[in-house]
């Protein structure tokens, strides 16, 4: 009986490679295996394009998958499989934009493998007129991030160094994005995974091996220039930060011509607002599939009155999985020449459920202010603005939650979060945002008041007095 990868191996050498490399660094560096994952899904769509003759119209890879779709060269479950693999190696690119720990990660990438051996085994007939052969999965293991650490400091290996620091960066921004996060009630403090010192510890690391493999990989080079412009182990180096991401742009690094062209859109400290270059930039890098790429290109047509453009690259970045894209996507879409409410709502609700933390005050906000409001969708409303507020410390969502624990709008009625989170809005709110949150703040104590003197349950008054002495 064969092994999965000799089942992959079997199904196509090429996908075999992806494939093997991808399983590889599923337990110590799962980034890297979902960008083998939408590799193979690539592959996979030029296999499958290649077998009957069909020439894609571009290199997006949603168009490539819609256009095997529009040919019915694969069926309805394998062309949503292929969709899903595309979208999750698009999240192992940025694992902080969709508020992913590292086992969140790892679970990912876990689940990607066994999608494409699933996808495998349905397409192994089709391709190859054969039955599939008897094959075994083997186990997950953690061999990959060892070799890569010997190779790194003993062999001097610049790709392996290269590697451990973008594992190294990886845990850097998602620590970083736990360690951000709000506690939501009185009584419990958040557990954080890590300190700021153990951020900081990761971020130097990953900045150390990203400099020693710049001098010999182009993409090294890429990193190193954003590890010195965001001060991963020192501060005050963001100049040589910006020329060093030019150098890689000039060598075809694919999102170093994505940030190049968002210095150049909208000025940065070396570079000034050239919107002809930004241009330049962003297409090259949009045509190469950078999500980020296509977003800004579209911002930039948006900014030139070209809506038809804006529409079609920031479609083009909402159909790849960008949340950012997805809710300018929806905003473009509800105004306009562009209005279509139905779209609109599709694409913020998009957004919303992958972590847009706009797209979901919005959709949140909504469904408060709506008096046909199902219980599930009160739910959700509810974890919502839990996440909006835990990630982005946002005030508005602080008092839309505060409002509707104290009102019943949830379908329960609890003043101690109410008073906490007043609180917090207050604490963090700006002085526009006091001046709506004092009103609020004396309407609370009075209602506690009020409940108070209708002598409650001793549990009851003991909340009441909690909530009130935060109030005070």
């Amino acid at each position: 009986m064969i092994t999965d990868i000799e089942l992959v191996s079997q199904f196509s050498s090429e996908l075999g490679e992806d494939y093997a490399s991808a399983k590889s660094y599923v337990r110590d560096i799962p980034t890297q295996a979902l960008v083998f994952v939408r590799s193979f899904t690539h592959k996979l769509a030029i296999l499958i394009a290649e077998q009957h003759q069909l020439e894609f119209s571009g290199p997006n890879l949603y168009d490539r998958i819609e256009q095997l779709n529009q040919r019915r060269l694969l069926d309805v479950t394998a062309i949503r499989t292929m969709h899903k693999l595309r979208g999750d190696g698009n999240r192992g690119a940025h694992p902080e934009k969709y508020h992913l720990t590292q086992a969140q990660l790892v679970a990912l990438a876990e689940k990607s493998i066994k999608q494409i051996v699933t996808l495998v085994v349905k397409l192994y007939p089709v391709l190859h007129f054969t039955p599939v052969p008897a094959y075994q999965f083997v186990a997950f293991d953690s061999i990959a991030g060892r070799d890569l650490c010997y190779r790194a400091m003993m062999q001097n290996d610049h790709h392996a160094q290269y590697l451990v620091a973008m594992s190294l960066k990886a845990q850097a921004l998602m620590a970083q994005e736990q360690s951000n996060v709000t506690a939501l009630d009185a009584d419990t403090s958040l557990d954080l995974q890590t300190t700021h010192d153990e951020v900081q510890r990761l971020f130097a690391q990953a900045a150390y091996w990203f400099a020693q493999a710049a001098p010999f990989e182009d993409v090294a080079l890429y990193e190193h220039g954003v590890s010195l412009l965001h001060g991963y182990a020192e501060s005050g180096q963001v100049k040589q930060g910006e020329l060093l991401i030019a150098q890689a742009a000039k060598a075809g690094i694919t999102d170093a011509q994505a940030l190049l062209g968002y210095f150049y859109l909208v000025g940065s400290a070396e570079f000034s607002v050239d919107v002809e270059q930004a241009k330049s930039l962003l297409q090259q890098a949009a045509d190469a599939e950078n999500i980020e790429a296509m977003s800004n290109l579209g911002v930039l047509y948006y900014q030139q009155h070209d809506h038809q453009q804006a529409l079609l690259w920031m479609s083009k970045a909402a159909e790849s999985g960008y949340p950012q894209s997805q809710y300018h996507l929806a905003l473009l879409l509800a105004e306009g020449e562009n209005i279509d409410a139905d779209k609109s709502r599709f694409w913020m609700q998009e957004a919303a459920a992958q972590g847009q933390l706009d797209a979901m005050l919005h959709c949140a906000t909504e469904i408060l202010h709506n008096d046909n409001a199902q219980a599930t969708e009160l739910e959700q409303a509810e974890r919502y603005l839990h996440d909006v507020i835990k990630y982005g410390h946002n005030v508005t969502a602080m008092i839309e939650l505060s409002v509707a624990l104290a009102d019943g709008m949830l379908n329960r009625i609890d003043v101690v979060q109410s008073a906490y989170l007043l609180q917090q809005a207050k604490h963090y709110g700006n002085d526009i945002q006091r001046q709506v949150i004092e009103p609020l703040w004396q309407s609370l104590l009075m209602q506690i008041d009020s409940v108070i003197a209708l002598n409650p349950s001793a549990e009851e008054l003991a909340s009441l007095q909690q909530a009130k002495t935060l109030l005070q």
